[in-house]
């Protein structure tokens, strides 16, 4: 059976945890899972706990968030297998401190609009590296204010053009990641290109080293499957398939398992992290 690689947890902005993510994983027949929580690797190295006692494969990564210099376009690449932290981590932690204070800002405005104690956010956000939108909508939800995550409440919070609590974050260039990533041993692959509209994107990406695209994605348009494997194809890139599992933390209905990665496509990521453990930097 194939591997679902793109998979968030508790530990970032998913409402499920861990354990119970390698269980749902084994249940359905998968034989690996990659907790991919943003800019962190911890969800991955809680799951190898209970992918060795549950016999479900692990495949260590995060999703790493990203900004186009060009464009100024967010961009999100996955990082899976690597070897080598240390760069990779400080670079992690920059990210998730930067996105710490503005949350943190966001969450002042909420509650200027919204009378709501502050612990409130904080506690719904415990265990996770980081508040997030979700961590704010879930206590505006239990608060009264609104019966849903993704509604009128939140695009008037967080609409990228008009919402008023609407705060940026700095992320690394994306071409500095990739290659922090591969210096780390790590396999990289571009997470969902259409979701940003990050096509024009890619042949940059692929002249500086990406080993793959994740074409098969939940909210994937018509004809991408086909372009993004055509590319694939034509550059021998990894192709990858992940849910973006989020749980209930989602807009839509995307059980684990809904997108996935072929067995032969896993073999390529593990045999090419393999290749390189002993060039990665220390």
């Amino acid at each position: 059976m194939p591997a679902d690689l793109h998979v968030h947890s508790k530990l970032s902005d998913g409402s499920t945890e861990v354990d119970e993510i390698v269980l749902i994983a084994k249940n359905k027949g998968l034989n690996a899972v990659s907790i991919t929580d943003h800019d962190t690797l911890a969800g991955s190295d809680r799951a190898a706990v209970f992918g060795e006692k549950f016999g479900v494969r692990i495949i260590p990564g995060t999703e790493i968030s990203c900004i186009d210099p060009a464009t100024g376009r967010s961009v999100h690449l996955l990082c899976y297998m690597p070897s080598s932290r240390e760069r990779l981590s400080t670079m992690l932690r920059t990210t998730l401190r930067s996105r710490r204070q503005a949350v943190q800002t966001a969450a002042q405005k909420v509650i200027c609009a919204y009378p709501i104690p502050y612990d409130m956010i904080l506690r719904r956000s415990a265990g996770s590296g980081c508040i997030y939108k979700q961590h704010i909508m879930r206590a505006l939800m239990d608060a009264g204010y609104t019966t849903e995550m993704f509604g009128d409440v939140f695009r008037k919070l967080f609409d990228n053009r008009f919402g008023i609590a609407k705060v940026k974050f700095d992320k690394p260039d994306v071409f500095e990641a990739l290659r922090i990533a591969r210096e780390s041993g790590g396999v990289t692959v571009l997470a969902h290109p259409a979701v940003y509209n990050n096509y024009d994107l890619i042949p940059a990406l692929i002249e500086k080293g990406l080993d793959g695209i994740e074409v098969y994605y939940p909210r994937a348009r018509e004809d991408d499957e086909k372009v993004l494997g055509d590319i694939c194809k034509e550059h021998d890139l990894i192709m990858t398939g992940g849910t973006d599992f989020h749980g209930c933390s989602s807009s839509q209905t995307h059980p684990l398992g809904t997108c996935t990665t072929a067995d032969d496509q896993v073999e390529r990521i593990i045999a090419l992290a393999e290749s390189r453990k002993s060039g990665a930097s220390r």
